[in-house]
């Protein structure tokens, strides 16, 4: 393969767990829902504004509201999980060698820009990455494939080409929508939750994995 393309969240940073706190005290403390851990889990993907919409409908929040809304989440996020940011085991290790070797690696996630920056930057790993597309970058979410096919291009790279590392299904698909290869971590959900993906090499807890470290 000639390129790597990185989720972000769950994929690089073990860091769901805290979106889904984040997303639940908004849902259900302030906004006055009544979800489940699992109803939260299985509907906060893509960009927030879709995650509103999904749990509330499309009628319930002005676009300014849900900008509001976004950003609170999102400090919160940030605010909680700060001090135990890490990348998975294994991944400081992979990039490096990764980068020696002359393999270009772009990140595609649906975070945005702020969330991505708050990663980058706090771990320095920045210099690692020669394209970055964000949530502000793209149309359309995951599963479409716009995530992943334009850092593919800004890369230079054929998408048959490309590996992707992703957690969750919607990515999955969404590279399988790109004609892409995922390498999945089950850092978010198991590997039964991917059973009628096709394009899935291989599954990993994290980036120590034999099968990850013999991509280089």
């Amino acid at each position: 393969m000639k390129a790597f393309i990185f989720d972000l969240n769950g994929t690089m940073v073990n860091d769901m767990p805290y979106h889904a706190k984040a997303w639940t005290r908004i849902a259900n403390q302030e906004l006055g829902g009544n979800f489940t851990d699992t109803e939260i889990k299985n509907n906060m993907y893509g960009k927030n504004a879709e995650v509103l919409i999904r749990l509330f409908g499309s009628d319930r929040f002005t676009d300014a509201e849900m900008d509001k809304l976004s950003e609170d989440k999102e400090e919160q996020y940030r605010r909680e999980y700060k001090d135990e940011l890490a990348l998975l085991p294994g991944l400081t290790e992979f990039l490096e060698r990764a980068y020696q070797a002359g393999i270009p690696m772009a990140i595609g996630s649906a975070a945005i820009p702020s969330n991505i920056d708050f990663v980058l930057d706090n771990l320095n790993i920045r210099h690692y990455f020669k394209a970055i597309v964000s949530a502000h970058d793209v149309t359309h979410s995951k599963p479409d494939p716009e995530s992943f096919t334009k850092p593919a291009a800004l890369l230079g790279v054929k998408p048959e080409d490309c590996i992707v590392f992703e957690d969750v299904p919607k990515g999955a698909e969404a590279a399988h929508n790109a004609g892409m290869k995922a390498v999945i971590l089950t850092t978010t959900h198991p590997i039964e939750d991917f059973a009628d993906r096709d394009n899935i090499l291989h599954f990993a807890v994290d980036f120590n994995d034999d099968y990850i470290k013999g991509l280089i």
